[in-house]
């Protein structure tokens, strides 16, 4: 204690009487990406190894540069501040103070309002005079640097920043800020606009920086989720079309306890409708500034009141400096890529920016015809005010996608020691069903009607167009307003193929068709026994091999070709005032609604017979009686289900959120009441369907889905019991309280129990399902940063109710139940930098899920999770006189799953290799080659999703259809900053 008290007097010498400059003129090596000037400098001080002195109320509002290379430490930190307003002051031979530049030596800082202005031409290294004047704000500078720097000194490490009520730079880029540290503002799962630091977070979130999303190379935004500990996104059906699983959530397929938001507004305001999620809806590119993603906690009271993952997109905007990039991206399966981004000013206080990508690829399964092709474009206007900024932002998203499903894989083993190989004649790395003879289809779905046909190029995609607002300003000293609104319309098509049984020979398929019709007397008794059949290709113009017949003992499968047309649209807006009710506390009122429809056309089944082969060929089937298993286009039937529907939904909300700091205790509690209305129209089909011709031997136009003209509606869906119903109005609340506890400023706990709600969908209401769900969420947290380590661990369990389960079997049966689950889950991210330029990144989780409240669930482990997985990266930055050259690598392991959730069906345990290798040339080049599953490994996301539940894992003769992860993809961009 005498030690720290003597240090405590030296320290109150050297600030009020100043220091010779640095006697260490040695280099040293520096990384630090443009950000803003809080998270620069704590980072600058680990570099450094030295003690940095600054009020974070004094440097909020401010951007530094980046720098990058070998220099004195002055030098450096000159370097790091040109252009910020701010200049230093050294107090010790360790030590500096962080003041505000002199008025009379150097221009005036930026104002609050002026987007970016702090930021200054990267390379020029003019050097800055130091502030050593006494006047009354250099006084009060150095008198709160004094309390900042004694405090560290008695705590016996680093100074940084230590006022909490910092607000992030208005309009700076962070885009390529490292967001490894506790000093990060975030907006995600804040009441107030103006968010609050990682440190004083008590809940779970992960951000990402744009320049990181890079490093993560994801083929899909739903890919990117990878990234968060406890979240497992199946991206193998490619851009659009991914399940996301959530550690702990009892999901079966699509992603509805995910909400992707474009600065704070929903992308679409329910997460999943059947064919449609919101990843598939958001393209990442260049215009995206960087990511947050919220785990439940406060979610279950903001916004749209998600009670499982928030993933929330910043945009970059324009600033006072203008700025930009241009990449060109080449991958080896035949992808050609553009990426641009510009932002500067428009005019006084008017800021723009404009950003976005087209892409044009085979794709790494091959399907002869492109996989995806297509663009986004977005862009910005900022506006300062004397109180605040409002921005507009538009964005027009045109892509088509290739749905990719299951492929057949020969499984070995039994139990749990299963292990999958390749299907003989099918690469399960880069082969696909789909190809150019299966590309369209035309099927007859009326019996008088106009076929309907499809392209499967169109694949999953969207055409989407979006606009919004998003407006934060100080009305009075102690009130501020936000509002976020966006408005959002457009088609989100899927033209796909689904599977059905797994491959067998011709000969079995022949024998098993002969034995059905052979039992049916009114094909028999007319028309005789059947004993044999012939089998011929079936291939459109273009495509040789038509009529050629097919050999007995080759493999057959069956593939639906589902045509699903959706129409969407839907308005948000999110306003909240908060007030400062006194010293420490800040009280959020605010209200959300939404309203949104969708119209729906579906035609699922469509069968064909189809060769078990890589860009399979279709199969025309006669039987020696006359019998037509299929028609001469190889197709088996058509529709099982036809769907016509139109539904309106409208959610309102009211909600409360108080915040109130007492000392090193962060306190919050939240709650929310909301309303749903749902209305729907959906069009009666015929009883058991209608056959479309009256001669028996047609077996493919048999049992059709017709609609009637007839329409269901106005069904109360309390009292329709498990039937359709189409008119649902329920309110339901939501609660939430959490609290921070900051031991040191590096280091707090947390801890927050909250109970939410999930609505049901327009798909729950048809299937006579509309309970509300409900989740329990109990969790504690730790977070720590050192100089060489960055850690956060998250625990929690979560007790489910109430949650639908809805399966198409591949014969075209609906099955549907509703359990619960009760779950315990740990998550894990850290960082740690032993030595300089290298660096180990891990995240990951584990779980012990299990379903509830259902007798043919209970017990069994929540289908999909697996119940270990993590990420593991090691990356070293080599100097160079060019630049740097920075080289990465990840492992990442994915437990034993199950494809159902009776654990019938084995997905067996896998491991991944990426890595790449970043040049960093000159201030404005920058060249990056990055691959992805260079081993090759076979790991399997999802089993046979047509097996009904409970029959069997869909294993027969060694074989089953399963949709396996992607092979081996490189990935080469060259990109120009400026």
């Amino acid at each position: 204690m005498q030690r720290r008290f003597t240090v405590f007097i030296r320290c109150l010498a050297l600030t009020m009487m100043g220091a010779p400059a640095f006697a260490d003129n040695a280099l040293r090596h520096f990384d630090i990406q443009a950000q803003a000037a809080a998270s620069a400098l704590t980072e600058f001080a680990r570099q450094a190894d030295i003690t940095l002195v600054f009020s974070t109320i004094l440097v909020a509002d401010r951007q530094t540069l980046s720098v990058r290379g070998d220099f004195t430490v002055q030098s450096a930190l000159r370097k790091l501040l040109e252009g910020s307003g701010l200049t230093f002051t050294q107090v010790s031979e360790s030590s500096i103070a962080i003041n505000l530049e002199s008025k009379a030596v150097a221009p005036q800082p930026a104002p609050v309002k002026a987007p970016g202005a702090a930021a200054g031409s990267a390379g020029n290294d003019n050097q800055l005079k130091r502030d050593d004047n006494m006047n009354h704000r250099g006084l009060f500078t150095r008198i709160a640097g004094l309390f900042a720097l004694s405090g560290a000194m008695l705590a016996g490490g680093h100074a940084y920043g230590q006022d909490t009520a910092a607000t992030p730079a208005v309009g700076a880029d962070a885009s390529a800020a490292n967001t490894s540290t506790l000093d990060e503002i975030v907006v995600t799962g804040s009441a107030q606009a103006k968010g609050l630091k990682k440190l004083d977070a008590s809940f779970s979130i992960t951000t990402a920086s744009l320049e990181e999303i890079r490093d993560v190379n994801p083929s899909s935004s739903a890919d990117l989720l990878k990234i968060v500990p406890g979240i497992w996104a199946e991206s193998s059906s490619g851009e659009a079309g991914a399940n996301i699983e959530l550690a702990g959530f009892p999901g079966s397929s699509d992603a509805p306890y995910v909400t992707y938001q474009l600065n704070g507004s929903p992308i679409f305001p329910v997460p999943t409708l059947s064919f449609m999620d919101n990843a598939s809806q958001f393209r990442l590119d260049e215009s995206v500034e960087r990511a947050e993603v919220l785990q439940g906690g406060p979610g279950v009271v903001l916004s749209n009141g998600q009670l499982g993952a928030t993933a929330n997109f910043i945009l970059r905007q324009g600033t006072a400096t203008p700025r930009g990039d241009l990449g060109v991206t080449w991958g080896d399966e035949g992808m050609y890529r553009i990426d641009g981004f510009y932002g500067g000013p428009l005019a006084q206080d008017w800021y723009v920016s404009v950003g976005g990508f087209y892409r044009y690829s085979s794709g790494i399964r091959d399907s002869q015809f492109p996989a995806d092709d297509g663009g986004q474009i977005t862009a910005t206007i900022t506006h300062t005010l004397e109180n605040g900024t409002i921005m507009f932002f538009a964005r027009e998203l045109n892509d088509k996608n290739l749905f990719i499903t299951d492929i057949p894989v020969t499984v070995s083993g039994t139990g749990n020691g299963q292990s999958v190989s390749a299907f003989p004649g099918f690469d399960p790395h880069t082969g696909t069903f789909a190809g150019s003879a299966l590309r369209g289809i035309s099927v007859q779905e009326t019996p008088t009607g106009a076929p309907v046909t499809a392209d499967l190029a169109n694949g999953r995609g969207a055409d989407l167009h979006s606009f919004g607002n998003d407006l934060d300003v100080q009305i009075t000293d102690g009130i501020s307003l936000s509002n976020k609104l966006m408005y959002s319309a457009g088609d989100v098509n899927c033209y796909c193929l689904f599977n059905n049984f797994a491959p067998q020979t011709l000969s079995s398929f022949i024998s098993s068709e002969i034995a059905t019709v052979n039992a049916n007397p009114l094909i028999t008794g007319p028309f005789g026994l059947a004993t044999g059949g012939t089998a011929r290709l079936v291939s459109p113009t273009g495509v040789p091999g038509s009529g050629a017949l097919v050999n007995p003992n080759s493999y057959v499968a069956s593939m639906g070709f589902w045509i699903v047309q959706k129409q969407i649209q839907s308005f948000t807006d999110d306003l909240r005032l908060t007030f400062d009710v006194f010293p420490g506390n800040k009280l959020t009122v605010g209200g959300y609604i939404a309203a949104y429809k969708s119209d729906d056309h579906w035609w699922l089944g469509n069968n064909e017979l189809i060769t078990g082969t890589q860009n399979a060929q279709l199969i025309d089937l006669t039987l020696n009686n006359g019998v037509n298993v299929t028609n001469p286009a190889g197709q088996l039937g058509a529709s099982f289900f036809t769907l016509n529907e139109h539904w309106t939904g409208l959610n309102t909300a009211l909600f409360l959120s108080d915040q109130w700091r007492f000392n090193q205790w962060l306190f919050d509690a939240g709650y929310r009441v909301e309303e749903q209305r749902d209305h729907g129209t959906i069009e009666n089909d015929y009883p058991n369907g209608l056959n479309l011709d009256n001669d028996p031997r047609n077996l493919y136009n048999k049992g059709v889905s017709v609609p009637n003209g007839t329409f269901n509606q106005g069904v109360n869906c309390d009292t329709s019991g498990s039937a359709e119903c189409t008119e649902f109005r329920h309110t339901r609340g939501s609660w939430s309280v959490g609290a921070n506890y900051e031991i040191t400023p590096h280091m707090a706990a947390y801890a927050r129990i909250n109970q939410g709600v999930h609505f049901p969908g327009f798909d729950d209401l048809r299937n006579g399902q509309p309970q509300v769900q409900s989740i329990k969420n109990y969790e504690v947290g730790y977070r720590i940063q050192t100089e060489t380590f960055y850690g956060v661990i998250d625990g929690s369990r979560k007790i489910f109710s109430g949650v639908p389960f809805q399966q198409f079997t591949g014969g075209g049966q609906s099955i549907t139940a509703v359990y619960g689950a009760d779950s315990w889950v740990a998550d894990v991210e850290a960082r740690w930098e032993p030595i300089r330029h290298l660096s180990f990144d891990l995240t990951g989780d584990w779980q012990d899920a299990k379903y509830a409240h259902n007798p043919t669930f209970d017990g069994f482990i929540l289908q999909r999770q697996p119940r270990l997985q993590f990420r593991l990266t090691p990356a070293y930055e080599l100097p160079m006189d060019f630049g740097s050259l920075r080289f990465f690598m990840t492992y990442t392991h994915v437990g034993l799953r199950y494809g159902d959730p009776t654990n019938q069906q084995i997905l067996p345990s896998y491991y991944t290799l990426d890595a790449g290798i970043v040049s960093e040339i000159g201030d404005h080049f920058e060249a990056r080659v990055q691959g992805s599953n260079l081993t090759n490994q076979l790991g399997l996301t999802e089993g046979n999703a047509r097996v009904a539940v409970g029959s069997g894992s869909g294993v027969a003769n060694n074989f089953e259809m399963a949709r396996p992860i992607f092979g081996r993809e490189i990935n080469v961009q060259l990109r120009y900053k400026f």
